[in-house]
């Protein structure tokens, strides 16, 4: 019988199967679902990337609800579709099923129904999303109240991830992730629903990346891929689970892996997993932009703007990249003015470099302080890092060789502990430059060396030209056999995943090859290397 069938499906977390299933007996019954079916065919359709059958779906779960008089049940499915229109953008439509369900909480009162307390939820998370982060603390306090007193741990999850994003956002940054930490743990012991454990998942691994904490980074991105993989047929937000893997692949220098996880991400956003848009192309931009490969960074960048999200600080880089610091240096400015302090932390960074790269030294000394002042309330060992670089970059602007080179020594330890080999091989090179100011020529040379090996293997083509120059290797008419024959192939417009198959190659050994000839030749993007090509007649 389907309609069994179907219900196990769902039980089993097997989401296709249950979609389905659910869908034939709905199709095959004249009176339809009963409420409690139709939120189990909601609740897989949302987790296929079938957002409108799950909103119609839930809809008329809760007129049957309110029709059989079940007051918790239908504060639970209006809870429900507030938070899922909030997702997708509708914001009107959620303000209405928000009140609804406000007003059926209301009803409840003492009542030890289970879960229809959620609907308080949307209302707290409004608050959050407008900026009235008072507000919504005291909304997340009061669901906590109503949790212990009914026993709800669910709801209980819920207020302890609220009052964790409100305290990270705001800056209290430590106490935030004790909250978080909370949330996770109730996720792991399955007291979460699956929407709403795809919710938290997001929501704390933004915050981790934003905060600079690794360890929970790896932590919780390792208990998502777990989750996911555990439910093979699930769609919706798995496509984030795959971008943020390719996040901590781009720290760990496994760009290859990135590309790989970013290109499934994509995937995954094709096959219906909406809210994989902005992580997926962001993902995909770093890891071009880092490659040197412009043109198709700033379109991956472009797709994630159209989400509605800025993608930065990666946009505002590669306009440094291109030799725009104006252009890079208004977006990134603007972005920062606007910024609540968990984002603020995360744009920073760049910023001291876009300002240096403008010779601001003024402007870029004032973000290295208030990122410091932001380290200061919550560090981390990879904050640590991100914080030395900044202030050797400022003090090697500024004159102060022994200040820059003493900040760049801490932060290549740093970097090194976290076993990360992009960040200390750029640290390399500013004291390689400190060294080579002040007439230091060999020791400068072993960390250009030492850079130049690392960012080779990485195939970071643009850091690698920056340091070639510096080493006097910016040679021409030097290019191996290979090396020509993949110059060739990228003057097409091929990727290198393309040339990789064309060659029979890994993509990392493409990365390496094109990492090579951009270093040999002093160029720092693709269409540099093309022009080179068209100018050479290598075509």
């Amino acid at each position: 019988m389907a309609l069994e069938s179907g219900r196990t499906a769902v039980a089993d977390r097997r989401w296709r199967a249950g979609f389905e299933l659910l869908a034939q007996a709905r199709a095959e019954s004249p009176s339809g679902l009963d409420a409690s079916d139709l939120e189990l065919f909601a609740t897989a359709s949302i987790l296929r990337g079938r957002t409108d059958t799950a909103v119609e779906a839930m809809t008329q779960a809760h007129d049957l609800h309110l029709a059989e008089g079940d007051t918790a049940g239908a504060a639970r499915t209006a809870g429900w579709l507030a938070l899922e229109l909030l997702e997708i953008g509708d914001l009107p439509l959620s303000g209405t099923w928000m009140a609804r369900g406000l007003r059926l909480v209301a009803q409840l009162e003492d009542s030890p129904a289970v879960g229809g307390r959620v609907a308080l939820v949307p209302a707290a998370l409004t608050g959050l999303f407008v900026g009235d982060f008072a507000e919504a603390l005291r909304k997340f306090d009061e669901i906590a109240t109503i949790a212990e007193r009914t026993g709800d741990r669910e709801l209980a999850a819920h207020a302890a991830f609220g009052r964790g994003k409100c305290l990270t956002t705001i800056g209290s940054t430590a106490e935030g992730l004790a909250s978080l930490d909370r949330a996770m743990a109730a996720v792991e012991a399955g007291d979460v629903s699956p929407l709403w454990t795809c919710v938290f998942f997001r929501v704390l691994l933004d915050v981790a990346h934003e905060a600079f904490d690794l360890a929970r980074a790896q932590r919780w991105t390792a208990v998502f891929a777990r989750w996911c993989s555990a439910q093979p047929q699930l769609i919706a937000y798995s496509g984030q689970s795959h971008a943020y893997r390719a996040q901590l692949h781009v720290l760990a220098g496994e760009w290859a892996e990135a590309s790989a996880a970013a290109t499934v991400a994509e995937e995954r956003l094709r096959a219906g997993d909406f809210t994989a848009a902005y992580v997926a192309n962001y993902q995909l931009a770093e890891i071009h932009r880092l490659r040197g490969e412009h043109r198709a960074a700033d379109e991956h960048y472009r797709r994630a703007a159209a989400t509605g999200w800025d993608p930065q600080p990666g946009w505002a880089l590669l306009r440094i990249a291109q030799a725009d610091v104006s252009g890079g240096r208004t977006m990134l400015r603007h972005a920062v003015a606007g910024a609540d302090e968990g984002t603020r932390r995360r744009l920073l960074p760049a910023l001291v470099e876009v300002e240096l790269a403008a010779a601001d030294v003024d402007a870029a000394r004032r973000a290295a302080d208030d990122l410091d002042a932001l380290r200061r309330t919550a560090p981390t060992p990879m904050l640590n890092a991100v914080t030395e670089a900044a202030a050797a970059g400022v003090a090697f602007a500024g004159g102060e060789a022994a200040a820059a080179r003493d900040a760049a020594t801490a932060a290549i330890a740093s970097w090194t502990a976290l076993a990360v080999p992009y960040e200390p091989a750029r640290c390399r090179v500013l004291r390689g430059r400190v060294l080579l100011a002040h007439g230091d020529h060999v020791a400068a040379a072993a960390d250009l060396d030492a850079a130049r090996r690392a960012l080779a293997e990485l195939g970071a083509g643009p850091a690698l030209a920056e340091v070639n120059e510096l080493l006097g290797l910016r040679t021409t008419g030097s290019l191996t056999d290979r090396e020509v024959e993949v110059l060739r192939l990228v003057s097409t417009g091929l990727t290198n995943r393309a040339i990789a198959d064309r060659l029979t190659l890994s993509e990392k050994t493409v990365a390496r090859h094109l990492a090579n000839i951009y270093g040999k030749l002093g160029l720092s993007s693709r269409a540099a290397a093309t022009a080179y090509a068209y100018e050479n007649g290598l075509i």
